[in-house]
């Protein structure tokens, strides 16, 4: 009965632990391969979108969510939830005015650039701490 014990209680911990080390957040995006998470042919349009849907909100609260042509990162996300509800191969999302944008994008490709836009900005926040001291005039270097 010990052994039994023991063994639910380690069990229990060992649970524990794991579930609140697979929390998304920074530490965790730099892990990430993004060759495999971002595919849709390899991961599918569900699965790359929910991801890049839980990595944008922290780089948001962070300051670091990605503009391209205008349109926001969230915007790009909503707009390819909307296209996988109604079936449509094209999304436009809207800019960050909320006027509807000039960009046209492919769904698949709009799912896999949403979660790079996702990602890359909380990767590259951790590298430029360790790195940014390269990118400063008169620190000896010869440009």
């Amino acid at each position: 009965m010990k052994k039994l014990t023991t063994l639910i209680a380690t069990v229990s911990i060992a649970a524990i632990l794991g579930g609140c080390t697979s929390e998304p957040s920074i530490a965790t995006a730099t892990k990430i391969d993004l060759n495999t998470v971002c595919s849709v042919e390899k991961s599918g349009i569900e699965s790359v979108i929910k991801t890049a849907a839980t990595y944008n909100p922290i780089a948001q609260a962070n300051g670091l969510e990605f503009r391209r042509l205008d349109v926001n990162n969230s915007a790009l996300i909503a707009s390819v939830e909307e296209a996988i509800k109604t079936g449509a191969k094209e999304v436009n999302p809207k800019d960050f005015k909320g006027k509807v944008s000039k960009t046209v994008l492919d769904t698949n490709f709009a799912a896999e650039r949403a979660c790079r836009f996702a990602i890359v900005p909380l990767m590259e926040s951790v590298e430029a701490k360790s790195t940014w001291r390269n990118a400063v005039p008169g620190d000896g270097l010869k440009y």
